[in-house]
């Protein structure tokens, strides 16, 4: 079996890669960025499954995965993520993704995933794709839809709207249009000001 996992973090990458490899009937190859994937992908024989993380260099929200599974005629990818939606999954899947795998998963569920994905099935944790959406019972979360909440979580962490924009998988100008109105219901002048009541208030 030939896997393929593609993540910026280097320590991350280096232990799936030994887990994987540990199995010994798994060939591992990697690389840091999408560039660097696509390289291996035109290069190589055709792999077994090709793990991508989201949020990794040239990806672009989940561009980078449908790009990916349209090389020489089609490839097994699966999405790779710590911090992805429940709809960010359900939309890879939708897209044709093999899978998706979140980096929270134990190693032992994290092989029989590849595996179970490598032999032509569609992988997607239960729990994770069955839970309810947090959304915090807070005075100041009431007066917000669930999107203009995580832009505004993305605002109290000091992201730009690009990096809101991609964790999210939507565009720059949405980005603006939730906060323009999130400034509006919690009575914000600016990004600075929106993350300051978001901490005081002690909704994130």
């Amino acid at each position: 079996m030939r896997v393929l996992i593609a993540d910026d973090h280097d320590l991350l990458r280096d232990t799936l890669v030994l887990f994987l490899q540990a199995q010994g009937d798994i060939q591992v190859s990697q690389a840091a960025n999408l560039s660097a994937a696509h390289m291996l992908i035109e290069a190589e024989e055709t792999y077994d499954l090709i793990l991508l993380d989201l949020n990794m260099p040239g990806m672009n929200g989940l561009e980078g995965l449908k790009a990916t599974i349209a090389m020489k005629g089609g490839q097994r990818v699966a999405l790779l993520s710590g911090e992805a939606t429940r709809e960010i999954a359900e939309n890879a899947l939708e897209a044709g993704a093999a899978g998706f795998v979140p980096k929270t998963l134990p190693a032992k569920s994290m092989i029989n995933a590849v595996k179970f994905m490598a032999m032509g099935e569609q992988y997607a944790p239960i729990d994770f794709m069955t839970a309810l959406d947090e959304v915090p019972h807070h005075p100041l979360a009431d007066r917000l839809s669930p999107r203009e909440l995580q832009v505004l979580k993305g605002l109290t962490e000091a992201k730009s709207n690009k990096e809101i924009a991609r964790d999210l998988d939507i565009t720059e100008p949405t980005v603006k249009l939730h906060m323009k109105t999130l400034y509006r219901k919690i009575g914000a002048a600016n990004r600075t000001q929106a993350a300051l009541i978001a901490r005081e208030s002690g909704l994130f």
